[in-house]
């Protein structure tokens, strides 16, 4: 055997290995939430934690109803999505079509650097920027819905721009050349051929973006008010389902303790879902070209 074939063959094996190992670390961790958070569901009831208005787990009579944080969760994230999605594919488009090369070359960096930036110190931006901010324009204590939607659409950008991006450039160039043949102009050209035809990326940075907005904790918890009662308002405070089992997972035991690993089984359902929708969208969303040429290598 020569040294380039042992070579190919032991890369594959620890590929293989690797493959492995992370599907079965993705397989314990869901063994372990359903294992001790479906039984406390039974417990509680299905109805009563889903639905339920009231979160009082040390409380006489504890009430375990996880639908104020549901709510919260998608209060914040559709704020988020509204605030996030339209500048950031803007920004994609500019970039990846408008954007003069020495532009291009000052702007990518920062918005690069802006996915490294840790959690904590997006939400201290949110408390010593968005809040008062928000307190003056719009009144309120500045802790609410609105303040964390705006910070999470700022969080989610780098995800949207840089994916919608490369997308975008991952266009044929024939598309864009065919469509100025016909009389497009160079604005058109981008919006009825090249955006279209990467829908598929730019599907796959919004949802992204909308996994990293649900599964956000820290700068929630900073900004948003942490109050586990229903939405009454943009202005009001809420609690996410995430910041509900970082806040009480430290000092929570028995019930109140399975309730919270519950609520964790709840948020990877929702994450679960956008990832089926993604698979669906995606789907849909593949160029004509490379489903003919997959449905002509079937038929050979």
């Amino acid at each position: 055997m020569t040294k380039k074939l042992f070579a190919e063959k032991f890369m594959k094996a620890v590929f293989l290995i690797c493959a492995c190992v992370s599907i079965i670390a993705v397989a314990i961790i869901c063994f372990f939430m359903f294992v001790r958070g479906i039984p406390a569901m039974r417990e509680i009831g299905f109805v009563e934690f889903l639905f339920g208005e009231k979160w009082r787990p040390t409380a006489q009579i504890p009430k375990f109803g996880i639908l104020p944080m549901i709510m919260g969760s998608i209060y914040v994230t559709a704020g988020a999505i509204i605030i996030g999605v339209p500048i950031g594919l803007l920004t994609a488009i500019f970039l990846a079509k408008f954007c003069p090369k020495k532009l291009y070359k000052l702007l990518m960096p920062p918005i690069n650097l802006m996915a490294g930036i840790p959690s904590i110190i997006y939400g201290f931006f949110g408390m010593v920027v968005l809040v008062p901010l928000t307190r003056t324009l719009f009144g309120g204590d500045g802790n609410s819905i609105l303040t964390a939607s705006l910070l999470l659409g700022i969080m989610i950008l780098p995800t949207i721009v840089g994916l919608s991006e490369s997308a975008l450039k991952a266009v044929p160039e024939s598309y864009y050349e065919g469509a100025v043949a016909l009389g497009a102009t160079h604005e058109r050209a981008v919006a009825t051929v090249i955006f279209p035809a990467a829908k598929s990326g730019i599907m796959a940075a919004v949802i992204l973006g909308i996994g990293r907005a649900i599964g956000e904790t820290m700068a929630v918890i900073m900004v948003a008010g942490n109050q586990p009662r229903m939405p009454k308002g943009i202005l009001k405070g809420v609690r996410t389902l995430t910041s509900n089992i970082v806040t009480e997972m430290g000092y929570a035991e028995g019930l109140h303790y399975e309730a919270l690993i519950a609520t964790a089984v709840v948020l990877f359902v929702f994450i679960l879902i956008l990832n089926v929708l993604f698979s669906i969208v995606s789907n849909k969303a593949a160029p004509i070209s490379f489903k003919r040429k997959k449905v002509k290598k079937e038929e050979a």
